[in-house]
């Protein structure tokens, strides 16, 4: 069944990216119009249209206001069982081909280690990601992590869990390789993406207290800048669909979860 939410969820995404649907929109309309049809026009013209105020317009902005402000960062507890880090920084395939760690604009992630690391010498700290692509489930997430920790000599203080494909099996995952029933854990992840993950943790069991990093709402103010914009505008729609798909199969206990379970 994980196999198959999987997929199906990949198959779902690559139509319903908004860059991806918009392009599709301005196909059809050119096809429509090529046939005769006036509502072609129309609707290429409407998408073309979207496209322009994406490149103009944080519109992005509007899906992903809500998820960073649900869930604030609070002050670090003196005492935690452990850490777990969700894993997407990684740039798996680029790491893999270059033999050096390659991190996106998610890497604050990671870049959060050494100090929590530092903060907390005695715990446990795991970070879990496997490979979120179909094709090239070879290149793991939480390898190119690893590398990196080797790298500035903290390789020792991880716990790799490289097989979770997505926030589901990030959680169902890291409880094989540690005990989750000694809390608190502190779960860190993209702060867009820590009301899913906290809802998806605590469904299955986890203590966890919330620590958001990587946020990417700075102003709302217009800004020719179409392909961050567009960027902005698909991690928000897409979160919006993995809270209602998460919440609809029983995955989390609510639609849009908070601090408070």
């Amino acid at each position: 069944m994980q196999d198959l939410f999987f997929y199906l969820s990949k198959v779902f995404w690559a139509l319903a990216s908004p860059d991806h649907f918009l392009l599709l929109l301005i196909l059809i309309g050119l096809l429509l119009v090529w046939a005769g049809k006036r509502s072609g026009l129309w609707l290429a013209l409407s998408s073309v249209t979207l496209l322009l105020v994406v490149a103009v317009f944080p519109v992005g902005n509007l899906f992903l206001s809500p998820l960073e402000q649900r869930i604030q960062r609070a002050e670090l507890p003196d005492s935690l069982a452990g850490i777990v880090i969700l894993g997407g920084a990684e740039e798996a395939t680029l790491s893999a081909l270059y033999g050096l760690p390659h991190l996106n604009s998610s890497a604050e992630r990671v870049l959060v280690i050494p100090a929590l690391a530092k903060r907390y010498p005695e715990i446990p700290i795991v970070i879990t990601g496997g490979s979120s692509s179909i094709l090239y489930q070879n290149y793991r997430g939480a390898d190119v992590v690893a590398q990196w920790a080797e790298q500035i000599g903290i390789r020792e203080r991880l716990i790799v869990e490289r097989d979770a494909r997505n926030t589901f099996e990030n959680a169902l995952y890291s409880a094989e390789v540690v005990d989750k029933t000694k809390g608190p854990w502190l779960l860190v992840t993209s702060a867009f993406h820590m009301p899913r993950s906290v809802g998806i943790f605590r469904q299955q069991g986890w203590d966890v207290e919330p620590y958001p990093v990587d946020y990417r709402v700075s102003t709302n103010q217009p800004a020719v800048q179409f392909w961050r914009n567009m960027r902005d505008l698909s991690i928000g729609v897409r979160e919006w669909i993995g809270l209602i798909a998460y919440y609809l199969s029983g995955k989390t206990s609510q639609l849009l979860p908070g601090r408070e379970s």
